[in-house]
């Protein structure tokens, strides 16, 4: 377990962020993971970085602020944390997020609190948000086992025995093992990916159509000079990275206004701490127009209200259904492994995924087709009977996926 436990952190320093000497590292991680977190910074202090500085969250106090705190306390964001994010952002600091949480960390929470703080923290961190969706500094999301969180995936076991068996999903899924090399196996994963993306770029479709058993029925218009990217992907001075660890998908920007259809959610999406499920949208013109669900339709119809552009979409992402990830078998209710198991889409802000999108103002992307918001919620669609035809602009209709999986 030692030996895996400082590879994987070597992998998240060295790959996941790429980082250069003298550069300061940001590690925002829950408080059971500070073992682990004590690793990353010694991975990154060898790697030659100037500073490590950690930012420690915690599922109890959370969840007694948001049941018990001063109502006006959801309003407002202290300059502390608005300057912490967007500060060290600006600095060019490399930024690694353990995302652990309980996902029913914030059950029986008034979503109108949740709401606010999403409202009031995107405000503030806006700058924070615009430097890491046009990937100004190298950032990467990765996750470690917390107990609750567990306990919820492998509901049978519990204590250790429960954490042991997530460590060992999450082993998989990232390609740690005792005895390989993290770092050379990602990098052949990344070029698996690259060539995947690639293909996908020489097409320009114009739009794509969804289709399953669940009920999905959905085109996708794509914009014009549009690219698709996956793997590991590059900041604006050069340094390859890799943003999600795991990852297994590869993504583009739908068109804001060239969505139409209805989809349906195949995995559950956890969401401000709740459970939503049985869920889907009715989409017009790019917008939702309706959303439902089995369980928590407050909590989904809370964050697609937080601005105009939460009610669009922002991302659309191919994952065969036949992965690493999805052929465990295994709900993991974190979205960062779950969306790595299947084609998903995120309503909210768009990564600048057309060309010369990274140096565009607002108003250009919007001009662009490209979704703006201060949210970005990734929900997952894949099946495996999903099918994908891809048009392109001279009309060609292409198979993407078959099945569940790529055609090509």
């Amino acid at each position: 377990m030692d030996t895996r436990l400082n590879k994987y952190a070597k992998l998240l320093i060295e790959k996941g962020l790429n980082v250069q000497k003298g550069q300061t590292v940001v590690i925002v991680a829950p408080v059971d993971c500070a073992p682990f977190v004590r690793l990353c910074a010694s991975a990154a202090y060898d790697a030659g970085c100037r500073e490590v500085v950690t930012r420690w969250v915690d599922d109890f106090l959370t969840r007694e602020k948001y049941l018990r705190a001063e109502d006006s306390v959801f309003d407002e964001v202290p300059e502390w944390f608005s300057h912490f994010h967007n500060d060290y952002s600006e600095a060019g600091a490399a930024w690694l997020s353990i995302y652990s949480t309980d996902p029913e960390a914030l059950k029986g929470v008034d979503p109108e609190r949740l709401k606010r703080t999403n409202v009031a923290q995107g405000k503030a961190l806006e700058p924070f948000r615009r430097r890491q969706m046009t990937n100004f500094n190298s950032w990467c999301v990765a996750s470690v086992p917390t107990l609750a969180w567990a306990e919820k995936v492998f509901p049978e076991l519990k204590g250790e025995a429960a954490m042991n068996a997530l460590w060992e999903a999450i082993f998989s899924a990232v390609h740690v093992s005792a005895d390989g090399d993290p770092v050379r196996l990602w990098d052949e994963h990344c070029r698996k990916l690259k060539e995947r993306k690639e293909k996908l770029n020489e097409y320009q479709f114009k739009e794509l159509r969804f289709k399953n058993s669940l009920g999905t029925d959905l085109v996708v218009g794509m914009p014009e000079n549009h690219f698709w990217e996956g793997g590991s992907e590059i900041t604006l001075d050069g340094i390859e990275f890799c943003a999600n660890i795991p990852t297994e998908e590869v993504f583009s920007a739908p068109k804001r206004d060239a969505v139409n259809g209805i989809v349906f959610a195949s995995k559950p999406l956890v969401l401000g701490g709740n459970i939503v499920d049985g869920f889907g949208f009715e989409l017009k013109d790019g917008k939702i127009v309706s959303a439902f669900a089995e369980k928590g339709l407050k909590f989904l119809e809370s964050e697609l209200s937080v601005d105009e552009g939460a009610s669009y979409l922002g991302e659309v992402a191919l994952v065969p259904y036949d992965s690493p990830i999805s052929n465990t078998g295994i709900l993991f209710y974190n979205t960062l492994f779950d969306e790595n198991a299947s084609c998903h889409f995120a309503f909210g802000e768009a990564y600048p995924c057309v060309k010369n999108g990274a140096n565009m103002s607002k108003e250009e992307k919007l001009a662009a087709g490209l979704n703006d918001s201060i949210t970005h919620v990734d929900f997952m669609v894949g099946t495996p009977d999903l099918s994908i035809t891809g048009i392109t602009r001279e009309g060609k209709e292409v198979p993407v996926f078959v099945n569940g999986n790529f055609a090509f």
